[in-house]
């Protein structure tokens, strides 16, 4: 069930950029996030429109027609560049000077996977930080001095600009703007429409370069992160886990690591933000109250670690998506 707060807020603008060449399942990935993904509903207005005249002819090979031009990033709220056909090619000058004029006016600009090439071009990636396809991240940085690539991480946020890496990522990067739009239980009960874990952590490598077999790893590791998720208002360390698991902190380490692709303190800070949000959401627990079921320890560390990760204080969130 959606919040009253996000049943009442005006529904917000998403304009999703195609052009000549465009990749279908890139298009398609914002398109089923922010338009039947959450019907009947449909809290977005999802429009997609063109760089290129019509008809726009896919890699697959059919035509899209009947597109609008980039007028319609003049009134959107989230304009998608979901790629980009050639990192080699400057992208047209009227769609860079469009969003440039959206970022100016207060829009969320986002690009996925190669669309962060295009967000560089148009200098709104400038002093920041930015993520894109592994494959490509050397040339963007080559290319793209001024800015700061994170090439083994999933998304990353910076102010009004969201990039990603490729393919699945951008449903990752989808998926994080609908739950801070709409809230953790909506952007869950999204996930599980669409059949995706419901929450990856931006810093979350793009891929595992040395998974390890269920039978020798994953069962062990994936019985402890289900009892530590079930325990999350208890301390834990990378020590007492190690002890639990049996391991040494070092093979505990290594071996999280090339399971999940990211730390054991980082996921277990993530869990604990994941718990506090639908605390916050469903129920009239008092700050020091979540941050106890939480295992933040404090109601001030909680409000510090709660804030760095979602870019909010636990109050706003519980006043935007609280239910009735």
């Amino acid at each position: 069930m959606s919040s009253p707060a996000a049943e009442q807020a005006p529904r917000r603008r998403v304009a999703v950029v195609a052009f000549e060449g465009i990749s279908p399942f890139h298009l398609s990935v914002p398109c089923v996030v922010f338009g039947e993904g959450l019907a009947p509903d449909r809290p977005f207005d999802l429009v997609v429109c063109s760089v290129d005249p019509a008809p726009v002819r896919t890699s697959a090979g059919f035509a899209l027609t009947a597109l609008p031009s980039l007028r319609a990033l003049q009134k959107a709220d989230v304009v998608i560049v979901p790629s980009w056909r050639d990192v080699n090619e400057r992208p047209p000058e009227p769609l860079l000077r469009a969003l440039r004029a959206a970022h100016a006016r207060g829009a969320l600009i986002v690009g996925l996977c190669l669309g962060s090439h295009v967000l560089a071009e148009a200098g709104l990636l400038a002093g920041g930080r930015a993520t894109t396809h592994w494959e490509y991240a050397p040339l963007f940085a080559q290319r793209f001095t001024d800015v700061k690539v994170e090439p083994d991480v999933l998304y990353v946020q910076e102010g009004r600009v969201l990039t990603s890496a490729g393919t699945a990522a951008g449903l990752d990067a989808c998926l994080h703007l609908v739950r801070q739009q709409l809230g953790g239980e909506r952007a869950n009960q999204l996930a599980r429409r669409l059949v995706i874990p419901p929450h990856r952590e931006g810093g979350q490598s793009q891929y595992i370069q040395q998974p390890l077999p269920k039978a020798r790893t994953g069962t062990r590791l994936g019985r402890l992160m289900d009892e530590v998720r079930a325990r999350l208002h208890e301390s834990h360390s990378l020590d007492s886990l190690a002890h639990e698991a049996g391991l040494s902190r070092r093979t505990l380490t290594r071996q999280f690591k090339a399971l999940t692709g990211t730390s054991v303190q980082v996921w277990l800070q993530a869990e604990r933000v994941q718990l506090a949000q639908r605390l916050l959401e469903r129920g009239p627990l008092s700050i020091e109250r979540v941050a106890e079921q939480a295992g933040f320890g404090s109601a001030e560390s909680f409000r510090l670690q709660f804030r760095q990760s979602v870019g909010v204080s636990p109050s706003q969130w519980r006043k935007t998506f609280a239910a009735g």
